[in-house]
C-alpha cells in the first residue's frame, strides 16, 4: 500500500473522463464532462479539439478540487483515448486546423472505394494487419490532405502534426515538449507496419499521407513528458502510459496472457483476444492490433471493432426519444411481445466487423402490429448482442487458443437483460467487473506500474461484481444468430 495517488484520463467518444486511484489501485472518485457531437446532412461526425482539451483539464481541477490530499501526492498519469479518430494541428502553435474526424465517421468511403485503391486491399491486409476501411485514421488523413489547404500547405513547411487523440493531448499537455504515440494507436492508424512497428512508406504513399508529419512511436508505458493540467495541479506530473481505449481496457481486466478476452460496451464495442508476441493469422473480419509495447517487449491482439453499440441507446434517447433514461431499457425489452420479430441494424455510418462496409445505412425490419416502443427498444438492444457475438465466432476461428469467459466493461454492463442475452447467444460466461471504468483505470495501472506505485498484482485482483451463464440451448441459439444473418442481409442489400 502506497501513499500516492496516480490519475487516470480516459478521453472518449462521448466526453472526458478523470479517475482518481489510491496507492492500492481503488478507484476513489472520477469527474466527467460531455463535448459536442457535431453531425452534419452527409452523417459525417466531429470533435472539436479545443473542447476537449479545456474539458481534459476542466474535469482535473474539478476533480483536484475535492481531494487536495490526494493533489501533493499525486504520482503520475495514464491516458486512454478513443481511437481511430484524427487530428491535424500546426506544430509551432498547437493550434487545430480543423475538427477531429471521430473513427465513426464515413468520409473516406469514396476514396477506399477506388479500384486502384481497392487493387491493394491485401496489400494493406499484409502490411497492417487491418481490412482496408474508411473506419481506420489513414482515409480520414487523406481527406484532411485533399479537403483542407492549410494541412498540404504546412505539410511543405514541415509545420504539420498529424495524429490521434493520444498525440494530440500529450502534445497540448506538455506545452509542445512531447510530440508522441505508441504502438496501440497507431497500430489503429492503417500506415502503422504491424511486424515491424514502425510506419510503413507503402501506406504513407497510398493514403497520400506526408510521413514526416506523423509522430515518434513510443513505448506504450514511456514517460511522456510533464503536466500540469493548465494550473489544475500543484506541480506537473509525468504522464506515464497512453494506449486505446480498448487495449487499455482488456490491460484493466488483467489480461496479459494469451487467449484472454474481453469485450468494451461504449459508443461502439471492441471486443479483443490477447495472442502473445507472436503475429495470429486471423479469418476476414477480425483484424490485428498492437495491445502495448511494454519496456520494449509488444503484445498483439486479435479484434473485431463494431460501429455503434451502446450507442443505439442514446439514440434510442436523444433521436427517437423513446426513453429518457438508459436504465429503462431492461424493463421495457423484459416486457416486449416475445414472439415479435423485430430487428434493428444500427447501420447509421455504416457496418464495422466482419463486413466493413459505409454504404449501407441502418435499418428496422420484420415489424408487426404488435411492434411497439417496447419491441423497438428490445431489438435496439439485441443488436448490440448480436454484433458482439458475431465477432467472437470470428476470434475462436482465428485462435487455437479457446475462450472459456469473456471479461466485459462499459456502461451498458449494468443492463441484466443484455448479458444475459450475450451470454445465451456465445456460450459463454460473462464476468461484469465492479468497476465499468476500465479503460482509464487500465491506463491508470500501466503508469502506475511503470512509476513503482503498483505491481503487476494489481491487474490480477478479483474485481467481480456479477457473472452470466448461458441458458440457451445449442439449436435455439443457432437459429437466432441465423435470422440475424438474414437481416443484415436485407440491411447490405438495400444499402447496395
Amino acid at each position: 500500500m502506497s501513499d500516492a495517488y496516480v490519475l487516470g484520463i480516459d478521453q472518449s467518444t462521448q466526453g472526458t473522463k478523470a479517475l482518481l486511484l489510491d496507492g492500492a489501485g481503488n478507484l476513489i472518485d472520477k469527474e466527467t464532462l460531455p463535448h459536442r457531437q457535431i453531425i452534419d446532412d452527409h452523417g459525417y461526425v466531429e470533435h472539436d479539439l479545443e473542447e476537449i482539451y479545456q474539458n481534459t483539464c476542466s474535469i482535473v481541477r474539478t476533480l483536484i478540487a475535492r481531494h487536495p490530499e490526494a493533489a501533493k501526492n499525486l504520482a503520475c498519469v495514464g491516458l486512454s483515448v478513443q481511437r481511430e479518430t484524427v487530428s491535424a494541428w500546426q506544430k509551432s502553435t498547437l493550434k487545430p486546423l480543423y475538427h477531429a474526424i471521430v473513427w465513426q465517421c464515413p468520409r473516406g468511403a469514396d476514396f477506399v472505394a477506388r479500384p486502384e485503391v481497392q487493387a491493394k486491399a491485401a496489400l494493406v491486409r499484409q502490411v497492417t494487419g487491418l481490412e482496408l476501411s474508411e473506419f481506420f485514421s489513414a482515409a480520414k488523413m487523406t481527406w484532411l490532405v485533399d479537403n483542407i489547404p492549410e494541412v498540404a500547405s504546412l505539410a511543405q513547411k514541415g509545420d504539420l502534426c498529424l495524429g490521434n487523440m493520444d498525440t494530440f493531448l500529450i502534445h497540448r499537455l506538455t506545452q509542445g515538449k512531447t510530440y508522441a504515440t505508441e504502438p496501440s494507436n497507431a497500430s489503429r492508424t492503417q500506415l502503422l507496419d504491424i511486424a515491424a512497428q514502425t510506419w510503413s512508406p507503402e501506406m504513407c504513399e497510398l493514403f497520400k499521407v506526408p510521413m514526416e508529419a506523423l509522430p515518434p512511436i513510443l513505448d506504450s508505458d514511456s514517460d511522456f513528458g510533464l503536466t500540469d493540467f493548465e494550473g489544475a495541479l500543484p506541480r506537473p506530473i509525468p504522464i506515464h502510459a497512453a494506449v486505446g481505449d480498448s487495449q487499455g481496457a482488456l490491460f484493466g481486466q488483467g489480461g496479459l496472457k494469451p487467449g484472454q478476452t474481453k469485450t468494451t460496451y461504449g459508443t461502439g464495442s471492441s471486443i479483443m483476444m490477447n495472442t502473445g508476441s507472436t503475429l495470429p493469422a486471423p479469418e476476414h473480419g477480425v483484424v490485428i492490433s498492437a495491445g502495448w509495447r511494454r519496456k520494449g517487449e509488444i503484445t498483439y491482439v486479435l479484434e473485431g471493432n463494431i460501429n455503434y453499440s451502446a450507442g443505439v441507446i442514446t439514440y434510442l434517447k436523444d433521436d427517437l426519444k423513446l426513453i429518457t433514461d438508459p436504465g429503462e431499457t431492461e424493463a421495457l425489452a423484459r416486457a416486449a411481445h416475445p414472439q415479435d420479430k423485430t430487428f434493428f441494424i444500427p447501420a447509421f455510418s455504416g457496418l464495422g466487423a466482419p463486413y466493413f462496409t459505409g454504404k449501407v445505412r441502418g435499418s428496422i425490419l420484420g415489424m408487426s402490429r404488435v411492434t411497439g416502443r417496447n419491441e423497438i427498444v428490445r431489438a435496439a438492444l439485441d443488436s448490440i448482442a448480436y454484433q458482439v457475438s458475431d465477432i467472437l465466432a470470428l476470434i475462436r476461428k482465428s485462435s487455437p487458443t479457446p475462450i472459456t469467459e469473456l471479461n466485459v466493461d462499459g456502461g451498458a454492463t449494468r443492463n441484466a437483460y443484455l448479458m444475459q442475452l450475450q451470454s445465451d447467444l456465445t456460450g459463454l460466461t460473462l464476468k461484469v467487473p465492479r468497476d465499468a471504468e476500465l479503460s482509464g483505470m487500465g491506463a491508470a495501472f500501466m503508469a502506475g506500474i511503470a512509476c513503482g506505485v503498483y505491481d503487476e498484482s494489481v491487474l490480477t485482483r478479483d474485481r467481480t461484481a456479477a457473472t452470466y451463464t448461458c441458458a440457451l440451448p445449442e439449436a435455439e441459439r443457432a437459429s437466432r444468430m441465423e435470422a440475424w444473418h438474414k437481416a443484415v442481409n436485407c440491411a447490405l442489400s438495400y444499402g447496395a
